[in-house]
């Protein structure tokens, strides 16, 4: 019964769909970046308080998918400043450059990434 579990996982992992691969390393690096992130406050607000915190993507994976697992566009933020203010993009930039320099904003912010 043993063997006859571990086989089913493993016909199961061989048979997840690109989405379901996505969806998983994206649970994980967003793990990575809230721990990288861990003693800093929200890229947007600057506060630092009890309750959820997202891994927060500058340029959102919709608009530029080719960016979804760069650590520049990644950063910790509230649930507050993520979901309730659309991303709080203006206090995300302007606390972005000032944390990681406006060249490496400028360019996460250029058209022409490859995918």
């Amino acid at each position: 019964e043993k063997e006859e579990r571990a086989k089913i996982k493993a016909v199961k992992e061989r048979l997840k769909s690109r989405s379901e691969r996505l969806k998983e390393l994206q649970g994980v690096f967003n793990r990575f970046i809230r721990l990288r992130d861990k003693n800093l406050p929200c890229i947007s607000c600057g506060r630092y308080h009890q309750g959820q915190w997202h891994a927060g993507h500058y340029r959102s994976v919709g608009a530029c998918p080719e960016l979804r697992f760069n650590e520049d566009n990644v950063h910790k933020q509230c649930s507050v400043c993520n979901n309730h203010k659309s991303g709080n993009v203006i206090e995300y930039r302007i606390n972005l450059v000032a944390k990681i320099g406006v060249e490496r904003v400028e360019f996460l912010e250029r058209k022409d990434h490859l995918p």
